[in-house]
């Protein structure tokens, strides 16, 4: 393989253009082993960008170098043509990748080496994702045929303990009045839960330009309003964003059913007074969101130090009507993921205890 280049940075190395549209990161090392080419993806991969990137040396990027650093020098020393090897690179405060490294020597310039790195869970990521979208598309017609099932035998039920209650013989009327407000009641409370299983088909998505960071701002100022004392929400923003077509007030809500719950969560962190919430945002790169590949998309994480999410409803978090608290209506972060879906993205979690990150991925222009 030969390349012809005489300096660093992408518009500097015609040759290698069409490398910025795979989705497996690439990069290249000079004669030094230090890095003078990263592709989109492996800037996303590595958590930093070309210009951070160049002239350090890949080996600098994880704590168990070795391996990787093996396969150059023999590749330097002409032993294969290409090696390809899986590996698993340690980092430091962050996951481990497990990866399929694809390791080849260049002619010219000499002594130069291209790498290619494809995460052995990329493929597994992409598959649930379907899954999650398909499961989610099955679960909003069911819900919506069930929630249109109950509605109208409900009004029917209010209507009639209404009628029977203005029919009760005066003598008795005080006591059987109770059994008849019993049943009104509870038919209120379903109708305001049934309407709430409706709301994101009622509403109609509304798109205009929307600033992510102005979203985040609106919900830190409702949540610390709320939580006044004992809970300290973080900002963590990527100024450089763009603003993107949606709809504002869906995203929001969004925000804030996940941060609402989050501080739910933290309950007994913010009696200590150590509760906190972190808002990150930053720019991903050749990302597939819905089946769809897009070359940038805003990568939105919303990070608390709870005890987590329950082992046994981790998967199920989504589902309508699941909470992990007494007492929830499980229905904030279906709307949640309704709202992300209307916008073509993906919304995905990680926890564990004293860490709960949720992740929502949208395309950007």
């Amino acid at each position: 393989m030969t390349l012809v280049s005489k300096q660093a940075g992408r518009h500097s190395l015609p040759s290698l253009a069409g490398l910025e549209l795979l989705a497996s990161a690439v990069v290249l090392l000079d004669a030094d082993g230090q890095i003078v080419y990263a592709n989109a993806a492996a800037e996303n991969l590595l958590e930093s960008s070309l210009k951070a990137l160049s002239r350090q040396t890949l080996s600098a990027q994880f704590l168990n170098p070795g391996e990787l650093d093996n396969i150059c020098s023999q590749a330097r020393e002409h032993k294969f043509s290409d090696l390809r090897q899986d590996l698993m690179l340690e980092r430091a405060g962050r996951d481990a990748l497990h990866v399929h490294s694809i390791v080849s020597v260049l002619d010219e310039p000499a002594g130069h080496i291209l790498i290619e790195l494809r995460e052995h869970l990329q493929h597994l990521k992409l598959d649930r994702e379907e899954r999650i979208l398909d499961q989610s598309q099955v679960n909003k017609e069911l819900i919506r045929n069930l929630a249109h099932e109950i509605k109208n035998p409900l009004g029917g039920i209010r209507g009639a303990a209404q009628l029977l209650e203005m029919e009760l013989p005066a003598l008795h009327a005080g006591q059987l009045r109770e059994y008849t407000q019993v049943i009104i009641k509870e038919a209120d409370r379903l109708q305001t839960l049934v309407d709430r299983l409706l709301a994101p088909h009622r509403r109609p998505h509304i798109v205009g330009d929307v600033n992510i960071h102005e979203v985040l701002e609106r919900v830190r100022s409702l949540m610390l309003a709320e939580f006044p004392s004992g809970l300290t929400i973080l900002r963590d923003y990527d100024a450089s964003i763009p603003e993107f077509r949606g709809d504002k007030e869906q995203l929001i809500q969004t925000v804030l059913n996940i941060a609402h719950n989050a501080a739910q969560a933290l309950a007994s962190r913010i009696d200590n007074g150590d509760a906190e919430i972190v808002f990150k945002t930053r720019v991903a790169r050749q990302v597939t969101l819905a089946k769809v590949r897009y070359g940038l998309a805003l990568d939105l994480h919303i990070i608390d130090n709870g005890p987590g999410i329950a082992p046994q409803i981790r998967d199920r978090i989504f589902y309508p009507l699941v909470s992990g608290r007494e007492g929830g209506s499980g229905l904030g972060l279906t709307l949640a993921q309704t709202f992300v879906q209307q916008h073509m993205g993906v919304i995905e979690c990680e926890s564990r205890p004293g860490y709960t990150d949720f992740r929502i991925l949208l395309p950007l222009p």
